[in-house]
């Protein structure tokens, strides 16, 4: 095999252009990246045999009108997913094998932080032994909130005070943190959202999308009145996805929608081009920003990744939710975070516990151009909860489609 760079003068305007081959045998189009320098001027690499080999050139310009989705299109795609989840059930995203992590309400917050960092895990459902049920779930966004909250009393957190609050009284003090208290001033408690095995996976989906939440418990009991429930797994939009992507893989030509790309739907958030306005500013740090700064920004913008970027923008890496449970490692969460970089912060997550497969998935990229169903075929593989769209070539950041972005198109 052997590396043989083609450039393409295009003068007639526009920014997607793409190359296709005898090598590929016509069936990708491979992304062209913009000179620097030469705005007419495109460039790619493709790896191709020794041999003679034919190559064409396609190109978007600024005057071809971008592909076109009517509503029927749309309705139809959403009709026949809809009816899809509705047929299949949440039973059906239980693994042959695996392990469920649960945690005691009266377990200490310091001891639930280092077992969801041993486990390699993010959020973990809450047992309450007196009252015999799962009452709520425990996850990154809690640790991000009790740092924020016991760093605004004083320059550091001790271990003394993580050690001295219990998951449940956390719970309590999050309730009047957040005002949901009753006419007498005791805290509301909150129901936990969760699914039974028999239970459909579009219900399950929308849960999901209603709530907020990352994940759903599956629970499962014999008994009417719910007593002696068993937690049989964690359902999330990824495995939900996962089934729709192995089902409507091999008939996607009969969803026309599933071959759009994702800039002429268009999903996700974007980055705002010049002159234009955003409802929703899109949130990039630099990897020397403090770690506070990014936890901030987490809550502020209620997003669950920041792309981390270099100066041109252009993606090194990701800093999510997930990640603030690298900080027990040495007990770093002890630091003062305004002093801690991302950089920093990142690099203790480097030689955790969690898998390799599953560290490889924290920066995923996608172009605008690649097709909805690819993006989804990207998003079921686990752990990935985003993509980063990025330009072809610079890697320069142009936004982020997320799991709930494609659940909130596909049932509307």
């Amino acid at each position: 095999m052997m590396l043989f760079p083609i450039q393409f003068t295009w003068p007639y305007g526009g920014r997607s252009v793409f190359i296709s081959g005898s090598f590929n045998r016509w069936a990708e189009l491979v992304p062209m990246s913009q000179v620097e320098g030469a705005p007419n001027v495109f460039q790619a690499v493709c790896a191709v045999s020794h041999g003679c080999h034919e190559h064409r050139i396609s190109a978007v310009t600024l005057n071809q009108a971008m592909p076109r989705i009517s509503e029927e299109d749309v309705q139809a795609c959403r009709h026949r997913i809809s009816v899809f989840l509705a047929a299949h059930t949440a039973y059906e995203l239980l693994p042959e094998s695996g392990k469920v992590v649960a945690l005691d309400v009266n377990l200490p917050v310091k001891q639930a932080f280092h077992i969801l960092s041993e486990q390699g895990i993010a959020l973990a459902p809450l047992w309450d032994n007196c009252k015999g049920k799962f009452v709520g779930v425990l996850s990154a966004s809690d640790f991000i909130l009790i740092l924020r909250e016991l760093g605004n009393h004083g320059s550091n957190l001790t271990e003394e005070e993580l050690e001295t609050h219990t998951i449940s009284a956390w719970k309590e003090g999050k309730a009047y943190m957040n005002r949901q208290v009753d006419g007498h001033g005791r805290p509301i408690p909150k129901h936990l959202i969760y699914a039974g095995p028999c239970d459909n996976l579009k219900d399950v989906a929308l849960k999901i999308l209603q709530s907020g939440v990352a994940i759903v418990p599956v629970i499962h009991s014999s008994s009417e009145d719910g007593s002696f429930p068993q937690l049989l797994h964690l359902a999330s939009l990824s495995g939900i996805l996962k089934c729709l992507c192995r089902y409507f893989k091999h008939c996607s030509g009969s969803l026309p929608v599933l071959q759009l790309p994702i800039y002429a739907i268009p999903l996700g958030t974007w980055v705002p081009r010049i002159g234009e306005s955003s409802s929703r500013p899109f949130a990039m740090l630099r990897p020397t920003a403090s770690l506070s700064s990014a936890l901030n920004m987490l809550v502020q913008a209620r997003v669950s990744s920041i792309p981390i970027v270099d100066d041109n923008d252009s993606l090194l890496d990701i800093y999510s939710r997930s990640d603030i449970t690298a900080l027990a490692k040495g007990r770093a969460y002890t630091h003062n975070l305004n002093e801690m970089t991302i950089y920093q912060a990142l690099q203790l997550g480097q030689d955790s516990n969690t898998p390799y497969e599953m560290r490889s998935q924290r920066c995923q990229m996608c172009l605008r151009t690649d097709t909805l169903l690819k993006v989804m075929e990207q998003l079921a593989n686990p752990g990935v909860r985003r993509l980063v769209i990025v330009e072809a070539g610079s890697n320069r950041v142009e936004g982020v489609v997320s799991l709930t972005d494609v659940f909130r198109f596909l049932l509307g």
